[in-house]
């Protein structure tokens, strides 16, 4: 009634087991580093968009705002804002609103944007919106933006190549 001898089982996994599990996950990584990258690019892409629309936007008001004559505007001048700064600040107009019988005039203020937007790929974000973007002056060639006396548009900073090929520069 002798048995033999057979050693005991152990529960676990074995180094062969091991090896192949963390190859496995290794190879995931691999595979999912550049989709990870490239949708944190894309996340980029589409806040810098907003981003310019935004600003763009805000530079189309106040234009109409001046030329409209809701804001003054010397003879001369484009229209266009001095700084970019100017789209958050509280504006008088030059209009004055009916408060009703007995009321008193009160000029009427107008704001562009609550906030200015950063440009995504900025490297510092401690440097403030405005300086975050290049900005071209109204008087300024369309194939050499300069900054100057106003700003009639914006750009990123940013040196970079899109997905789609295109420098940020350019948007």
């Amino acid at each position: 009634m002798n048995q033999p001898f057979r050693p005991s089982r152990s529960r676990g996994f074995t180094l062969i087991e091991l090896v192949i599990t963390l190859a496995l996950v290794g190879l995931a990584a691999m595979v999912s580093l550049p989709l990870f990258e490239i949708t944190a690019t894309r996340a980029k892409e589409a806040e810098l968009r907003q981003a310019l629309r935004t600003i763009r936007n805000g530079l189309d008001a106040y234009k109409a705002a001046a030329d409209s004559g809701v804001l003054p505007k010397a003879a001369g001048e484009s229209g266009f804002p001095t700084s970019l700064d100017v789209l958050t600040q509280v504006l008088d107009t030059t209009t004055k609103r009916d408060l009703g019988p007995g009321a008193t005039d009160a000029s009427q203020r107008i704001v562009f944007l609550r906030q200015l937007p950063r440009d995504p790929f900025f490297p510092d974000p401690q440097t403030p919106a405005e300086q975050t973007w290049n900005t071209r002056a109204y008087a300024s060639r369309a194939d050499d933006p300069q900054p100057g006396a106003d700003v009639f548009d914006v750009s990123s900073k940013s040196a970079g190549i899109a997905l789609d090929g295109t420098p940020y520069a350019n948007w």
